[in-house]
């Protein structure tokens, strides 16, 4: 219901955005898992936050636009995007029960072998950009509730993107509070056995949707 102020109407418009940013992307996804054992590995984590961060600015920016039909008009680019998506991670997430089934592979990942920025640059861009969920929850589903506020839907993109940035900054610079419970090897092999399994569940999804689609 409108104020009367323009100022406290767009406030509010944002603060909607950001409420639903939130609610698509704090369940537990490939991104997230990723973002988390980054921020505790204390590895590359500003690169990671503004990859994931910049990319979602990118993406709900495209959505707000209204570009969410070119998905609809060509729906072969989702299922591109599931094949793509789903084989890199079944990789990663073989590489990751690898990890947890491997004591000495994992005592040395563990124990200060750094990635090089290069290589988890590209790991979140892929984990990004990779995920058709990301297209359809970002474009496609934020882009038509934003849609809804007319002129002012920018407001409400620009508080989906504000929820993306706290967001990841909390989950890959709170990490460090877990530290202590990580300084146990056997709780990197339960970390990084969750990640597989989520890795890989999302992967089956993909390929079955595909299936049944």
């Amino acid at each position: 219901m409108p104020s009367g102020s323009p100022l406290a109407d767009a406030a509010l418009i944002a603060l909607a955005g950001a409420g639903f940013g939130f609610s698509l992307i704090v369940a537990i996804g490939a991104q997230n898992a990723f973002v988390l054992r980054q921020g505790l590995r204390r590895e590359h984590i500003a690169v990671v936050i503004l990859i994931c961060a910049a990319s979602d600015a990118v993406l709900i920016s495209v959505g707000v636009g209204g570009l969410g039909s070119l998905l609809q008009l060509a729906p072969w680019l989702l299922t591109v995007m599931r094949v793509v998506g789903a084989g890199f991670l079944l990789v990663y997430g073989a590489l990751a029960a690898r990890r947890a089934l491997r004591p000495a592979v994992l005592s040395t990942d563990a124990s200060g072998a750094r990635a090089s920025t290069l290589a988890v640059a590209g790991t979140a861009l892929a984990l990004t950009w990779l995920n058709p969920h990301v297209y359809l929850d970002t474009i496609v589903l934020l882009g038509s509730v934003a849609a809804t506020h007319g002129a002012d839907r920018w407001w409400f993109g620009a508080g989906a993107a504000l929820a993306s940035v706290v967001w990841f900054t909390g989950l890959g610079l709170g990490a460090r509070l877990l530290r202590p419970v990580f300084a146990r090897p056997g709780a990197w092999r339960v970390l990084d056995a969750l990640v597989a399994a989520v890795m890989l569940t999302i992967a089956a999804t993909l390929l079955l949707g595909l299936a049944t689609g």
